[in-house]
């Protein structure tokens, strides 16, 4: 019988938003992400015996194997040297599957590499025979880390930071929950994913973290997202709706204008990401409703908004969907974070 570990992470979307790297997979700049509920990743890993070849890494998604994902992996396990060494006497075959649809505007590496890690880090614990720490989330989400950045926000539920910062927990290392109770308008907060396009990334965003080194505007904005992260605190405890919106948007209007502004300049909107958010706009100066909406590195749209509005927005949501949209969108909400399953080996 294998010795197996199965975890599920969530995907987050950040507010404020990480864009620039330096060293190994640390952040230019401090961010602060919702972790969702529904969307997640599901992984499991198996330790097999060697194989003739020595160690080998077996990476499947939805059943089929997927040997591109598998060279991440390898190099996950050889930036964690000898924190984690299970693995160099077996094989492993890592099974994954995602509660959404690829290109569906969530951010599948995050919850990925965040499940992954959760499973690495426990076999590890397990080998060495030793009980789990009180910190095991906080060094999964620094191992999480060096497979994908945004991942070490999905070790958390909620409100995460990311980054080193006057009022955070969270370091360039590692995630971690902000330290303090937000206020009951953002608690349950909704995400309304709206599918406008489902094309695959011309630009990468590792390419597109890359363009940030040599880019015009980098440290203003790198000063801008440190600003808008000490203003969220500020949002946050003192539930201010309106604060909340303006931000929000802002952040995601400056993520897409680094992108338009870098050397190797593109465009990730697409025509109906700006219709949609033009829709957002005039329904909320229409309602005086605090839904705003966000970006990730895509042309899909986040919209956010408190879940005691749930049923007046639902209105806004369906248009959209039908006038501008794939047919089809996600209503996901505010996560508690990851859930170790139940293995039936």
């Amino acid at each position: 019988m294998s010795l197996v570990s199965f975890w599920q992470a969530p995907s987050n979307i950040a507010i404020v938003k990480y864009w620039g790297k330096y060293g190994i997979q640390l952040p230019c700049n401090s961010s602060i992400s919702l972790s969702l509920e529904a969307a997640c990743t599901q992984t499991k890993v198996e330790v097999l015996p060697l194989s003739g070849k020595g160690t080998e890494v077996h990476f499947y998604l939805d059943g089929e194997r997927k040997e591109s994902f598998e060279t991440k992996i390898w190099t996950l396990l050889h930036l964690l040297g000898d924190d984690c060494r299970f693995w160099k006497e077996h094989s492993l075959r890592i099974s994954s599957s995602n509660t959404f649809p690829h290109s569906a505007g969530i951010a599948s590496s995050a919850s990925g590499m965040a499940a992954l890690a959760l499973c690495l880090l426990d076999l590890e614990f397990k080998f060495r025979e030793q009980e789990r720490p009180l910190n095991f989330f906080q060094i999964a989400s620094s191992w999480a880390r060096l497979g994908s950045g945004s991942a070490c926000r999905s070790l958390f539920g909620g409100f995460v930071s990311w980054g080193k910062a006057e009022g955070l927990n969270s370091s360039l290392e590692e995630g971690a929950p902000l330290p303090f109770q937000v206020h009951s308008v953002f608690k349950g907060m909704k995400d309304a994913i709206l599918l406008v396009d489902q094309a695959e990334k011309k630009v990468s965003s590792t390419i597109g973290h890359g363009l940030m080194v040599d880019h015009w505007f980098s440290e203003r904005r790198f000063l801008q997202a440190e600003a808008h992260t000490q203003r969220l605190l500020s949002i946050l405890k003192e539930g201010d709706a309106e604060g909340f919106v303006e931000l929000t948007e802002a952040e995601a209007l400056s993520l897409h204008a680094m992108m338009m502004t870098s050397a190797s300049n593109y465009l990730l909107m697409r025509p109906n990401t700006i219709a949609v958010i033009e829709e957002i706009r005039a329904f909320r100066k229409q309602t005086g409703l605090p839904v705003c909406f966000t970006l990730d590195a895509g042309p899909n749209i986040h919209l956010l908004y408190p879940a005691t509005i749930e049923n007046r927005v639902k209105t806004l949501i369906d248009n959209l969907t039908q006038d501008f949209c794939l047919g089809k969108n996600l209503i996901d909400s505010m996560g508690t974070g990851p859930v170790e399953l139940n293995s039936k080996e």
